[in-house]
């Protein structure tokens, strides 16, 4: 039997179904993590804070990244004993992919702690679907930003060397087909 625990991360730009993929895999038995960056700014709302991406860019992105890197290593000390899969709504590189795509700078030994801690080698991406993208209090992306934010997601990704493999747009059910048949998971 396979001891290994297998970090996988969904991507993409805000509002293509992440959230809700991550659900029905957490339904089927998967291990999950949240997306630190919605859990952020709902803090600093509740706590009329500045680290939000409409205020402060910089600060928004820093509580990013060391709330990314904190859920890696949670998950690693937690998995560490526990073999099997763990689906991420996001990862370090998203937040990488963020400051680059808003110029925003970065300590070197951040961006270097932030590339050794490494996911399953299969990245998945969700691509924009307009059909389903909608904004709210916390998500105020424009549709053009979404594209962007996926295109920016993607490089990222391959730079650091993952492999990013682009979930088609259909029902939860068949994104999370796909998915597993992708991981050899897929029972046939």
């Amino acid at each position: 039997m396979d001891q290994t625990t297998y970090f996988i991360i969904l991507t993409g730009g805000p509002g293509v179904g992440k959230t809700t993929l991550l659900k029905k895999l957490q339904q089927q038995g998967y291990r999950t993590v949240p997306e630190d960056a919605r859990r952020i700014i709902q803090e600093q709302l509740v706590n009329n804070g500045n680290g939000l991406p409409w205020k402060d860019k910089q600060y928004y992105a820093t509580l990013m990244l060391v709330a990314s890197n904190a859920s890696f290593l949670d998950e690693v000390k937690e998995n560490s004993t526990h073999p099997g899969y763990v689906f991420f709504d996001r990862g370090i590189p998203d937040t990488l992919a963020y400051i680059e795509m808003e110029n925003l700078t970065i300590g070197e030994s951040l961006l270097e702690k932030a590339k050794a801690n490494r996911y399953h080698k299969k990245v998945f991406i969700l691509p924009p679907w307009q059909d389903i993208y909608e904004t709210d209090h916390e998500r105020k992306q424009t549709w053009e930003e979404a594209e962007a934010t996926f295109h920016w997601m993607k490089d990222v990704y391959q730079r650091l060397g993952y492999e990013v493999i682009e979930v088609p747009k259909t029902t939860v059910e068949g994104r999370y087909q796909f998915i597993l048949e992708a991981l050899g998971l897929a029972s046939h």
